[in-house]
């Protein structure tokens, strides 16, 4: 049996999701292969979305058109901004979902997008004629003939599980590993390796003395990952956190001859920024405790997530240490924790639109680049999603600058430096991080998605009014005068120097002791203006205060970015045999032909470059 496709997305995780939509919308008759139709989505891991840098990412995918924010909206059971007393460009959103509800909320959306079939099977083998993908096989022998297909696959490819001694071959607990695909692309050329993650056990929350630990409660305001603003509709729970102790750490070292991290028996890399709890023994041997987080699975379930308790030591370990735990004395569990190994394939074998550099239209995305985590896979996913469909039908590569977006950043860091361990984002991997904020994902990327039809007309007129909302009301602050006499009590309630003299209203709001919020109550004209926003009052407000306070670093910073765009729009792909270039060390020059970078900026980022060799490529351009 044969059917034919433009776009063949293979792998319904969360770059898989984001992928097949995309193509799907962008008018891309459009097939999603996945294993099982009633995983869609899973949560492989801690049932939340986004955190520090990953909070962001959902945001830029939502103001792409993507559908994690949205999903996530509707199935949050918990929601916080991280990092709030810190500066706006570390804000990060973090939520809490119904894992459950997750799955079949993103199965709903999927199933309502035009151009787009679900079909429930494995794929075996990559079909290439003439260094091209055409299509693939699936393990019960259908045939998909297609003009791009995009790889999503986690920790599927040649997934092998481990607690303690014991190895139990698939991709996810209770779900059978993929074969034969990972051979099927590394014949082509695509080099392949292998990473390490684990997971935590699932706790009874019937059996826990929650008396004994710490609440950690959520947030009830105007904030939500979608700036589409669906309401929360779950009921909110709380989080709960603990801590181990010294004896909880005896009884897991007594279990270390038996781990699968130490004894020889898992051989590759774990992901150095979620390790597991005996990596953290050896890691911080002098350390007395480490903190928990118990975490509700869903809105009804008794199944709860021990984050910070990662583990693939032998189940009875995991269990009587747990015990020694107030909270967890009489601990019951759904299933313990365990690591898993899986292959990934080199990024810097990656174009940035995500395509191969080696086998044209086939694109990979998720965890198959090294990466780790929901959110940079969805960021890669409708990436990967929109240029595939962009190859079916011509067009302009889609590209985000590392000035434009973190998925910028994170695509430009795979494809550039490599991967030899997971990758996950943190803010610090951005330059620019206050241009990349969360509360601006839709101005820096809505139109953008608009101008290639992935964004629909709705989401781009709520943008334009928020932006036009947001300049008229910077416009009003910037020229409306102040008088001294009439504001100096309200300044003395607020904790702020009173004024001397007059001034504008923009020079009270600069003050970092007043919110907008705060002295709207003593100027009516603000006030008044600010009721006038009934849609979004407050996302607009909260807006409008960063431009302001922040105006100066803002400017500072794409000042810094524009003198980089100049390397940008340097090209030198094409134009060198590095393996010639004797000026440049031998570092240098198996490092750029291995990468072939495609502009100077990129070449600069490569590491073992130079800023000499950079200037040693600048001379030769020159000539």
């Amino acid at each position: 049996m044969e059917f034919k496709y433009d776009v063949i997305v293979v792998g319904a995780g969360h770059a898989g999701c984001e992928a097949a939509a995309a193509a799907a919308n962008l008018g891309a008759n459009t097939c999603l292969i996945t294993m099982d139709m009633n995983k869609i989505a899973q949560m492989s891991c801690n049932p939340a979305v986004g955190g520090i840098a990953k909070g962001q990412i959902v945001r830029e995918v939502d103001a792409l058109g993507g559908y994690m924010g949205i999903v996530t909206d509707r199935c949050a059971i918990q929601f916080r901004m991280l990092n709030r007393s810190k500066g706006p460009a570390m804000w990060s959103p973090r939520a809490q979902c119904d894992r459950e509800k997750f799955i079949w909320t993103w199965r709903e959306v999927l199933e309502n997008i035009p151009n787009l079939h679900i079909w429930q099977d494995t794929a075996e083998e990559l079909l290439i004629e003439k260094g091209e993908v055409i299509g693939l096989t699936t393990i019960w022998g259908v045939t998909f003939k297609a003009k791009s297909v995009v790889i999503t696959t986690g920790t599927f490819l040649n997934g092998l599980m481990h607690i303690g001694r014991k190895m139990v071959p698939g991709g996810r607990t209770a779900e059978p590993a993929s074969y034969h695909l990972t051979e099927s692309i590394t014949a082509n050329g695509i080099t392949s390796g292998r990473m390490k993650t684990g997971t935590p056990v699932r706790i009874d929350s019937r059996s826990v003395h929650f008396e004994d630990m710490e609440p950690q409660k959520g947030e009830d305001d105007f904030h939500h990952f979608s700036f589409m603003g669906e309401s929360r509709k779950l009921k909110q729970l709380n989080c709960w956190t603990c801590f181990t102790n010294p004896e909880v750490h005896n009884i897991l070292r007594s279990g270390l001859s038996d781990s699968p991290l130490y004894n020889g028996q898992i051989k590759s890399i774990g992901p150095r920024y979620c390790p597991s709890i005996e990596t953290k023994l050896f890691t911080f041997p002098n350390k007395e405790q480490h903190q928990l987080f118990l975490e509700p699975e869903g809105e009804t379930t008794n199944e709860m997530y021990l984050n910070g308790f990662s583990s693939s030591l032998p189940i009875d370990i995991q269990l009587t240490a747990l015990k020694k735990i107030p909270a967890f004395r009489d601990l019951e569990i759904y299933r313990s924790g365990y690591a898993i190994e899986y292959d990934y394939f080199d990024p810097t074998l990656l174009q940035h639109t995500l395509e191969s550099k080696v086998v044209k239209n086939l694109f990979l995305a998720g965890q198959v680049n090294g990466t780790t985590g929901y959110e940079e896979a969805a960021g890669q996913g409708i990436i990967a999603g929109i240029n595939a469909a962009i190859n079916c039908n011509g067009g302009k590569p889609f590209i985000l600058g590392r000035d434009e977006a973190y998925i910028g950043v994170l695509i430009d860091d795979l494809v550039t430096k490599g991967v030899d361990e997971p990758y996950r984002m943190f803010t610090s991997r951005a330059e620019y991080r206050i241009l990349l904020r969360q509360d601006d994902a839709d101005m820096r990327l809505t139109e953008k998605s608009f101008n290639i039809g992935l964004a629909k007309k709705d989401r781009y007129d709520r943008m334009i009014g928020k932006r036009d909302a947001i300049t008229s009301m910077i416009d009003f602050i910037e020229s409306y005068p102040i008088k001294a006499d009439k504001i100096n009590p309200a300044l003395e309630k607020l904790g702020t120097t009173p004024l001397s003299r007059g001034c504008k209203l923009i020079d009270l709001i600069n003050r970092p002791q007043i919110s907008l919020k705060d002295i709207a109550e003593y100027i009516p004209a603000l006030k008044d203006r600010l009721d006038k926003q009934t849609d979004r009052k407050e996302e607009i407000m909260e807006a409008t205060e960063v431009r302001i306070k922040y105006s100066g670093y803002i400017e500072r910073e794409k000042i810094i970015a524009n003198k980089i765009q100049r390397l940008e729009s340097i090209k030198i792909k094409g134009k060198f045999d590095y393996d010639q270039l004797k000026e440049l060390t031998i570092e240098a020059r198996q490092k750029l032909k291995k990468i072939n970078p495609v502009t100077l900026a990129q070449a600069s980022r490569i590491p073992g470059i130079s800023p000499s060799d950079i200037n040693v490529l600048l001379v030769l351009l020159g000539r």
